[in-house]
């Protein structure tokens, strides 16, 4: 099933085949009630998956970015960073992105004396990357602030949907709402800054007839004052889909495909920001680099309103994939960052967490286990030790068996190739008629490291006099 009307699925067509249409030009479709796709989401029920039978070609942009909004989305969801931690975790970001600043920009309340002294003191490091963004709200008001605080890039709050156009502007028409951002980005665009509209709840808006001849306008504004005017566009509520297939709104690549093409906005200047209410949050966020934009907007531990945003560390792992290379980034200060966070901040980081969680290269099976024995790389999907700083472990279960135990005393020990205990040795063997004992009788159901070690001493004596010196490197 599709969304389109005849005009709007014929103008998509024509897009894809690159005619020149005459759909959707520059000023906005109006209509008298809003246009909020019940059909997709019913609220009552889960929102629906439409397709159109529509498809678009995948165009990845030559230029890749990451983008953060750790200290300002990231902190619309818990208790607000000090100064002295948005300065350290901002020092994090730009080791990230390495010397070739693929962490580009870091974005910033402005605000409050908390908001200004911390925008100064992280000036003050002197680092390029990630440069210093602000937010505002679509005001004059707002935009003076910005002003003030010598931002050279400002992104505006952009509300796009009908359900914010109708039910947040009251007895404003689509036009009206649309023409008050136009007078704040190009007042913006008068003192020199670079604005970026931040189209929120777009995978709920009128692709067609809102957001197209609204990011048309917007580049009319960039060519008439030879400054980029950038488009955020913000997956609000998690509700964007990662299948060119899939029917507008949700489609994250029609979407980018239509901005590119239809509304001729550069690759360079569009930015996907991803929420993660259905678990759907890195994959729109691939789709959205796979199907044309060149920036993906995220935040440390993905932390941010709701179900959270786009993880950043995910993204640069994701970065690889895509373009093969890491291009200077620094994972090994990923690690470093979700300690930061442990020891300093408080912050809970849940054990599976992915990259970062205690368990991420940890097996509790017995059978992975005597699989990594042979060959680390069979339960692991890359070197954790090279690049995250993290050697790959067993916790002991119940399941764990004795190639659970040879492994543990492996990698605790930092043991290499010939050095390495046999799952059937002698001592593995005591240890693991031990670690039994305490399962069958139910006085456990894990062992931890010390206890582990513990019995190391104790069976394998010379063993653990020979390598105790190593348990400094864990």
């Amino acid at each position: 099933m599709s969304l389109l009307n005849d005009k709007a699925r014929d103008s998509l067509i024509r897009a894809l085949r690159g005619e020149r249409i005459d759909y959707s030009e520059e000023e906005v479709v109006e209509t008298e009630s809003p246009k909020i796709y019940k059909d997709l989401f019913p609220f009552d029920s889960p929102p629906k998956m439409l397709w159109d039978g529509i498809d678009v070609p995948m165009e990845v942009p030559e230029n890749l970015w990451i983008t953060d909004t750790t200290f300002r989305d990231g902190q619309q969801s818990r208790e607000p960073y000090t100064v002295d931690q948005i300065v350290e975790l901002y020092k994090f970001l730009h080791r990230i992105g390495g010397p070739k600043g693929k962490i580009l920009m870091s974005e910033f309340f402005l605000y409050t004396p908390r908001d200004k002294e911390a925008v100064s003191r992280v000036r003050d490091l002197g680092f390029e990357y990630p440069r210093i963004t602000g937010w505002i709200r679509a005001s004059k008001e707002d935009l003076a602030v910005a002003k003030a605080s010598k931002v050279d890039e400002v992104g505006m709050l952009a509300s796009i949907s009908d359900y914010h156009i109708f039910f947040k502007f009251r007895g404003l028409s689509r036009s009206q709402v649309i023409n008050k951002y136009l007078e704040v980005v190009e007042e913006g665009l008068k003192s020199g800054i670079i604005m970026r509209a931040h189209v929120e709840d777009c995978t709920r808006a009128d692709i067609l007839g809102v957001v197209v001849p609204f990011a048309k306008r917007l580049m009319r504004l960039s060519e008439k004052y030879g400054l980029p005017v950038k488009l955020r566009v913000p997956d609000t509520l998690g509700l964007g889909l990662p299948w060119p297939k899939a029917a507008l709104p949700r489609s994250v690549p029609k979407i980018f495909y239509l901005m590119r093409h239809l509304a001729g906005v550069p690759s360079e200047y569009l930015e996907f920001h991803g929420h993660n209410d259905f678990h759907m949050g890195i994959a729109n966020a691939t789709a959205a680099w796979l199907y044309g934009a060149s920036l993906n907007n995220t935040t440390l531990l993905g932390i941010g309103e709701r179900a959270g945003n786009v993880p950043l560390e995910a993204m640069v792992f994701l970065y690889s994939g895509i373009k093969g290379t890491l291009d200077g980034m620094n994972t090994i200060a990923i690690t470093e960052m979700s300690q930061y966070y442990r020891r300093t901040i408080g912050y809970y980081i849940p054990p599976y967490y992915p990259i970062v969680g205690k368990n991420f290269n940890v097996t509790r099976a017995g059978i992975h286990a005597d699989g990594a024995l042979k060959n680390i790389e069979m339960y692991l999907p890359f070197d954790t030790e090279k690049l995250l700083g993290v050697p790959p472990g067993v916790s002991i279960t119940p399941y764990s068996g004795n190639a659970g135990v040879a492994f543990w005393i492996n990698y605790y020990f930092g043991l290499k190739n010939g050095e390495r205990v046999d799952k059937d040795s002698e001592g593995v063997m005591r240890i693991y008629k031990e670690v039994l004992k305490k399962f069958n009788s139910g006085e456990t159901l894990s062992i931890s490291d010390e206890e582990m070690l513990s019995l190391v001493e104790q069976h394998m004596p010379e063993f653990y006099e020979t390598n105790k010196h190593r348990i400094a490197r864990q």
